[in-house]
């Protein structure tokens, strides 16, 4: 899917021209009330188009009042026009998923105990409850927990990945997902979605924009903008009497153009632009919100829980080296080693055959016609070949030395304690009933991880590790991986203890998770990444879902969620600042004539009045429009600390609106006294 999400979701001219026609429907009073700042600026807008219509009726000069309308309108429109264009490209992440919602015939299940008994029907008249028969080329018609059976089955359709998984019953494999396809063998699968509310329906409601719910940041900016464009209301209707004391009240379409450029239209005009984009940033990375909530909370995340198996280490444990003991060469160990594994398929047993071929050069030959195969069983904790040249043996340390019938020498068992004491795995290796040695087998940490544990310490944010390991295994591959603490032998009261001690001191908890057991944990967590490959329980209690099933993508989900507080942050800052500098644009256009010295603020030394009032009303719209990238893409984030963060953004961003509208309305002023409208 993500493929087809990221061509989709890319700015190209059919998307532009739906999200023109939807900037104009959005023009409308009854929508555009929620947001408090551009509903004023309509408003303004239309009392501005009614005063130029009248003064060109009656004769009066009318090109001036017409222009600053124009510009209300146009700043207007590009406000609308962001918030488009950000549901244009989840309406086109949404359309490429519909094509993967397709309405199936299902073989429902008469009874249960019996699979020969099955009524055709159609998936949509399916209901909770529900057993279907789902065999080898049927798809999957909604989603469900598989009770019975076990199948490869291809996701394509929701993950993007062509490699089928399998699913089975009573693991925490179990959930599927309507749409998809079984490749072989079969299931019964229990229906737990009603018709429309599947997770498809779901995703396509979500990156649609039509189930987002404003976040708590987003509704308390808004209050804060609607408080600033109610002080600047009544400081410009104030300003009507000061002037009329002095018997020049300025023009209502000046008064509109100097209210308009004051109140903060620039991130009112964003604001949901930016809230939408944060989600369309998460399905990009192949992740589910189930709502703006769940992404803002991770942006202000600051403990992390991460499994241990397959998300800090590679989940499989690797030979790591051959310890000979006295009187044997580590190349004797290696071949022995070597030897013994040759039909041991395991992770383990694949990863000593490459070591031999990586330390001393040795290629694993075939299987030899003849040899005898030991079997690794609980009882013996065994392995190995039976060859014409000897026998070959791996396993257990203190079960091989048992089998051998001798004691281990004193070298050996102090590197079998030390590989222990590392959280590794020792096995010893014997040939022809000779001890020759040890591997060490090691739970192997991912590469980088260790420095994106240290980028998430610089966030502020604490890592722990958590794992079903003995305190011993588990101390030291958190000091190798570089996490701040760890939780051996975990049990889900445990997660769900840690997770809660973490919230009553006011931290916001972050965790991944799979398994029916992880379910509590991923409910009380602040946000709680479910894998999708994970149990239907799992996906259910958290708030967003991993299409991918990559739980160290929960770092890059709490890295997408600061992005979105600090781009939110940094245009509100932009915002802000840069209305200074149409103070020194509009105010002494309004009073120069009344107060002569106020020509000494019209520092930009702009041409006229007119001028000056325009220039600033088409600086405030142009500048919506220059920033919608930005808002779309998200501000780039740095792993710093919060103090150096703030002192970034202030530079860039508050420096840079101070400026920019200077060098802008200045440009601007220049223009119209060329093409002669000054």
């Amino acid at each position: 899917m993500s493929t087809t999400i990221r061509r989709a979701a890319m700015l190209n001219r059919a998307l532009l021209l739906r999200a023109s026609l939807d900037a104009l429907r959005k023009l409308d009073p009854r929508r555009l009330v929620r947001n408090p700042v551009i509903f004023v600026t309509e408003i303004v807008a239309i009392l501005v188009t009614v005063l130029a219509a009248r003064a060109l009726a009656v004769g009066q000069d009318w090109t001036f009042q017409a222009g600053i309308a124009l510009w209300l309108w146009l700043t207007v429109l590009f406000a609308t026009f962001a918030e488009a264009v950000a549901e244009g490209r989840g309406r086109a992440q949404a359309d490429s998923l519909r094509r993967a919602r397709t309405d199936t015939r299902a073989k429902l299940l008469l009874r249960a105990d019996d699979r020969s008994l099955f009524q055709p029907r159609a998936s949509t008249e399916l209901r909770v409850g529900d057993l279907v028969l789902v065999e080898a080329g049927d798809l999957i018609p909604s989603d469900g927990e598989v009770v019975e059976g076990i199948a490869s089955v291809n996701e394509a359709a929701v993950t993007g990945e062509s490699a089928p998984v399998i699913r089975e019953s009573g693991g925490d494999r179990s959930a599927v997902t309507g749409g998809t396809l079984v490749v072989s063998d079969w299931i019964v699968v229990r229906i737990t979605a009603a018709a429309g509310s599947t997770f498809l329906d779901r995703m396509i409601s979500l990156v649609e924009g039509a189930a987002r719910q404003k976040t708590p940041n987003e509704i308390a900016l808004d209050i804060l903008l609607a408080g600033m464009t109610i002080i600047f209301l009544i400081a410009v209707a104030t300003l009507v009497g000061l002037a009329s004391w002095n018997g020049q009240p300025p023009s209502v379409p000046v008064l509109a153009a100097l209210l308009v450029t004051l109140i903060p239209t620039t991130i009112g005009g964003l604001l949901s632009a930016i809230g939408i984009a944060g989600m369309d940033r998460l399905v990009r990375f192949n992740v589910l919100a189930t709502s703006g909530r769940a992404v803002e909370a991770a942006g202000d995340v600051d403990v992390l829980l991460l499994d241990k198996t397959g998300t800090i280490t590679l989940g499989n444990r690797q030979a790591a080296c051959f310890i000979p003991v006295p009187g044997a060469t580590e190349r004797e160990v290696a071949e022995a080693a070597m030897l013994s594994s040759l039909a041991d398929e395991t992770p383990e047993g694949r990863s000593i055959l490459a070591l031999a071929r990586e330390r001393h050069a040795m290629e694993a030959p075939a299987l030899p016609d003849g040899a005898q195969v030991i079997p690794f069983t609980a009882q013996t904790r065994i392995s190995g070949l039976d060859l014409v040249q000897g026998s070959y043996r791996k396993g257990a340390v203190d079960a091989l030395v048992k089998s051998v019938g001798g004691q281990a020498p004193a070298e050996l068992r102090a590197a079998v304690d030390r590989i222990a004491r590392a959280g590794g795995t020792p096995l010893a290796v014997a040939r022809n009933g000779q001890l020759l040695g040890a591997i060490e087998l090691k739970d192997i940490v991912k590469t980088g991880m260790r420095a994106r544990f240290d980028a998430l310490r610089t966030m502020g944010i604490r890592t722990v590790m958590v794992t079903g390991d003995n305190r011993l295994t588990a101390a030291a591959i958190a000091a190798e991986a570089g996490v701040d603490d760890f939780i051996a032998e975990a049990t889900p009261e445990d997660k769900l203890a840690y997770i809660r001690k973490a919230q009553a001191e006011g931290r916001l908890v972050a965790m991944a998770g799979d398994g029916t057991n992880d379910a509590p944990a991923l409910a009380q967590a602040d946000v709680g990444l479910a894998m999708q490959t994970g149990t239907q329980a799992a996906r259910e209690a958290g708030n967003m879902v991993d299409l991918d099933s990559d739980p160290t993508k929960l770092i890059e989900v709490v890295e997408i969620g600061k992005q979105l507080l600090i781009t939110r942050g940094a245009l509100t800052t932009f915002s802000i600042a840069n209305d200074v500098a149409k103070y020194f644009a509009i105010l002494p256009a309004i009073f120069v004539a009344s107060y002569p010295e106020l020509g000494a603020l019209n520092i930009m030394a702009l041409a006229s009045p007119e001028s000056a009032i325009l220039s600033a009303v088409i600086f405030n719209a142009l500048i919506i429009v220059a920033l919608v990238p930005l808002a779309l893409r998200g501000v780039r984030y740095v792993p710093v600390g919060a103090a150096a963060l703030l002192r970034r953004n202030l530079l860039i961003y508050g420096l840079g609106g101070l400026l920019a509208p200077f060098i802008g309305i200045k440009i601007i002023d220049l223009i119209l006294v060329l093409l002669g409208l000054a």
